[in-house]
């Protein structure tokens, strides 16, 4: 018959685990036993999650680097922007990890299970893993779909990307300050960049990036980023103190579409994740505080989490980037150099006015937008 709990939560990662910690603060979840079920432990420093946000936060105890100010490189420009009123800021997941684990270790409520869920039965209302089953009243599932992988209607972009952590013996970098892209050296015909966050004037992690239909050999990466600390950087002597890589999908596929009454996706597998820039850290909390507000006030948890205004923006930056992935370079110069940063911030936020979304879209105004607008509107 497997094991009960009032929800199941599949998935300890960003989404799963910012749930569980929202439904700790909440008088209305005590006492409601809560499951979090990974088939990893999340003892390890994965990745790293960057975010911007004005003033004081919420996870200001967890972040370990902030930065003011970030640079913007084109072929042709080179902007620093100061960020004000805003703060980009830095949380390693190893410690993120940590916290919630630590916070939610004192409350009875919720458990630690390290099993693999291969699929949730919404008949007999069970997650089935491969040591268990696990019944509940209600499952956050943060999988993929199957159907994701099998349809091809939608954009797929894929932000992959292999960062370094060097260490320096001199100092090369202003640690006050961030590059956001910089597209001095680009793989072929491609949107890919380089960001660089500097934690101090002789340590900083150095990423290379790619927006593209396409994935490459991990070789690639490396071969970018020697050249790069070498060509562009000037650095000959440094130390890889740790390495990260990742693949985060870019889509307009509708995960919203796949929740129901017993089961709500959530992360990645719900499309929790921006689809034009891949940012998840505060579109997560976001998601987060809507599903329990809902819960609260007895809607379904899936209620309205999608902007949908929003989401066919996205689809158009979407399909320009899918059918000219060469053209990259250009529109995110249009976008850094014709809008001011808070404007920019303001709009990826999902919190401008019409009026304001307008005098962004005209500013990345060509051809290939047009084409993309009447292909998905």
């Amino acid at each position: 018959m497997g094991i009960s709990y009032f929800y199941v939560i599949v998935g300890g990662g960003l989404a799963g685990l910012q749930l569980a910690y929202k439904l700790s603060k909440e008088i209305f979840f005590k006492g409601k036993k809560i499951a979090i079920i990974d088939p990893l432990e999340k003892n390890e420093n994965d990745k790293t999650w960057c975010f911007w946000e004005k003033g004081e936060g919420k996870w200001d105890e967890i972040v370990s680097k902030t930065w003011t100010h970030t640079n913007f490189i084109s072929s042709r420009e080179n902007l620093k922007l100061d960020l004000a009123p805003y703060t980009y800021k830095k949380i390693k997941s190893l410690d993120f990890y940590n916290y919630i684990k630590e916070e939610l270790d004192s409350s009875p409520d919720f458990v630690f299970i390290e099993d693999e869920i291969s699929r949730i039965d919404p008949v007999t209302m069970q997650a089935i893993g491969k040591k268990d089953n696990y019944s509940a009243t209600h499952f956050f599932d943060s999988r993929l779909p199957p159907s994701y992988s099998q349809e091809n209607k939608y954009a797929k972009i894929y932000q992959h990307f292999k960062g370094w952590q060097i260490e320096t013996e001199n100092g090369h970098f202003e640690p006050s300050t961030f590059t956001m892209m910089d597209y001095r050296l680009k793989h072929e015909n491609s949107t890919s960049f380089t960001y660089i966050l500097p934690e101090s004037s002789n340590k900083a992690l150095i990423e290379y990036t790619f927006f593209t239909p396409f994935l490459v050999e991990d070789d690639i990466y490396d071969a970018m980023l020697k050249k790069y600390l070498s060509e562009i950087l000037k650095i000959k002597n440094f130390r890889i103190n740790s390495v990260e890589s990742g693949v985060i999908p870019m889509t307009d596929f509708p995960f919203e579409e796949q929740n129901s009454k017993e089961i709500t996706k959530i992360g990645t597998g719900g499309g929790w994740v921006k689809p034009s820039t891949g940012y998840s850290f505060k579109s997560t909390e976001k998601k987060v505080n809507k599903v329990v507000e809902n819960i609260i006030r007895g809607l379904t948890p899936g209620k309205d989490l999608i902007n949908k205004k929003f989401r066919r923006y996205d689809a158009i930056f979407l399909d320009v980037l899918a059918r000219h992935n060469e053209k990259g370079e250009s529109i995110f110069a249009k976008f850094y150099t014709s809008n001011s940063v808070e404007d920019i911030f303001k709009y990826l936020d999902e919190e401008t006015s019409l009026s304001e979304e307008m005098k962004i879209m005209f500013s990345l105004f060509g051809f290939e937008f047009i084409e993309s607008f009447f292909r998905k509107i």
